[in-house]
């Protein structure tokens, strides 16, 4: 079973994408607090590479910013390229089925629990990765 589900913050403004067969998609970085901290030490944060796809990038697009909070679900992809070396790397990205507001978000959007998912949504959440490898240049990548 492929599930994931994070809460974090976007690490910047969301930007909206359309492929050339006029399908919405959006990439973003989530920022996520690990839960364990050594005595003395300054907490450590994990990027995460986030995909969505249609009604749930527009819905994040919509109702999120830069900073603010977010609880999604999805599944884990890894894609595999070559890069200009010609190495063979591998990246992991986690495409995002289902987003929700975290607790405490402005009382203008407590209305809004979800975005709108297409797929059938599990009990837990999935994030695959992203099949456009041209989207992510090697020097990008953090390894």
């Amino acid at each position: 079973m492929n599930n994931i589900i994070l809460a974090g913050r976007l690490t910047k403004e969301t930007e909206l994408k359309v492929t050339s067969s006029a399908i919405e998609y959006m990439q973003f970085n989530l920022a996520v607090n690990r839960s364990y901290t050594k005595q003395g030490e300054e907490r450590k944060v994990d990027f995460i590479p986030c995909k969505a796809w249609q009604k749930t990038a527009v819905f994040i697009n919509e109702h999120f910013n830069k900073g603010d909070g977010i609880v999604l679900s999805g599944r884990l992809e890894s894609n595999s390229y070559v890069d200009h070396d010609g190495n063979n790397r591998t990246f992991y990205e986690v495409v995002v089925e289902r987003v929700e507001f975290p607790q405490g978000k402005s009382q203008q959007n407590n209305n809004i629990l979800s975005a709108p998912v297409t797929q059938p949504v599990l009990t837990q959440t999935t994030v695959p990765l992203s099949s456009f490898q041209k989207d992510l240049p090697s020097d990008d990548l953090p390894f």
